[in-house]
């Protein structure tokens, strides 16, 4: 079957849609299909279709990177011509995804990402008509969580296929005794701050415990923190290997929880805050934590450092629940959605 991954953001930038995308294309191939990925840029993977140069829109406090080209439409559907299913991300989203949306000779799977903030939602609804018929023309439709689905469900009925890891590139090394780990930019939302503020009774209650810091720099030191900045893939990968606790102690605004996902393969006691889409990937194979909770986080993430027997139950089962998010799993069920596409479109 030949696919065609449609990504309406710059397939040169670093982004969670764009990572999936790419990921997917391998992971598609590795089962033995045929894909190629289009969207915008001046650069991409090997092998991408580029149709049109980026524009970065700022809205909301965010950088959107799209093409606003109106020769993209054109040069999609020459992308498209020679596919058996056009698989397009964020189907809303101009000028590559919405312009996609409109095929209609072709059978189509639809994925939405995103958790969109309360504008975005209320545009939908004051958009009604329009979000049904452009929704009406997708044969399936998906979203990677509960979360994300709910920002659709007003409009059509959708299935969850979740974002994917390549869990076999997550090794399980010899674990440092007392090390937590900490992986996200230093935005708000991310909760570092709330980690920060509960570090010293951590510290307090084990001396021995160290935190390692990847995604975020800050100037004022504290006892037993490292600050790494931001890490390629396989510092991350070996840091994780090592931990013994992963800690997410993110607000709010999360559509997935891939970090969550990625601290679990690497056999991690996860610590999360109780937000809906980490609840979603840690199930019962981890600690949660109200968001915000600094007290509670201490308490939860001492009581690991302490606890030997329970901190290797929670290993493993987080090891065994992360298999549910391997991308050749994740893969799979999307060739299931095409094959579902291809029977509806032909009816």
């Amino acid at each position: 079957m030949k696919v065609a991954l449609i990504c309406p953001y710059d397939l040169g930038a670093h982004g969670g849609v764009q990572d999936q995308v790419i990921r997917l294309e391998q992971w598609l191939t590795d089962l033995g299909h045929d894909a190629v990925i289009v969207g915008p840029g001046d650069e991409g993977p090997p092998g991408a279709i580029l149709v049109g140069s980026v524009k970065v829109i700022k809205a909301n406090a965010a950088s959107t990177p799209i093409t606003l080209s109106p020769r993209a439409s054109s040069r999609l559907k020459e992308a498209v011509e020679d596919v058996d299913v056009v698989h397009i991300h964020e189907p809303l989203m101009p000028m590559v995804s919405l312009a996609a949306s409109r095929i209609s000779h072709k059978p189509t799977v639809g994925t939405f990402h995103a958790d969109p903030p309360r504008w975005a939602r209320r545009g939908y609804s004051a958009l009604s008509p329009l979000v049904k018929r452009v929704l009406s023309k997708m044969d399936i439709i998906t979203t990677v969580s509960p979360v994300s689905r709910s920002a659709i469900d007003p409009f059509t009925q959708a299935r969850v296929i979740p974002n994917g890891i390549d869990t076999a590139s997550y090794a399980s090394g010899v674990k440092t005794l007392g090390r937590v780990t900490f992986l996200g930019r230093d935005d708000a939302r991310k909760g570092l701050g709330v980690l920060l503020e509960a570090w010293p009774s951590i510290r307090e209650a084990v001396p021995s415990a160290t935190l390692v810091v990847m995604g975020a720099e800050r100037d004022d030191p504290l006892d037993g923190v490292t600050y790494l900045g931001r890490v390629t893939e396989e510092t991350k990968v070996a840091e994780l290997a090592v931990s013994e606790i992963f800690v997410a102690p993110n607000l709010g605004g999360e559509s997935f929880g891939i970090i969550v996902a990625e601290g679990m393969a690497a056999s991690n006691a996860v610590v999360a805050s109780g937000i809906p889409a980490f609840l979603h990937v840690l199930g019962d194979a981890g600690m949660i934590v109200a968001p915000g909770d600094g007290q509670g986080l201490s308490q939860a993430v001492v009581s690991l450092l302490n606890d030997s027997a329970m901190r290797r139950d929670l290993q493993g089962r987080a090891l065994e629940r992360v298999q549910r998010f391997d991308g050749l799993h994740v893969a799979r069920q999307y060739v299931t959605a095409y094959d579902d596409a291809l029977a509806k479109h032909r009816v």
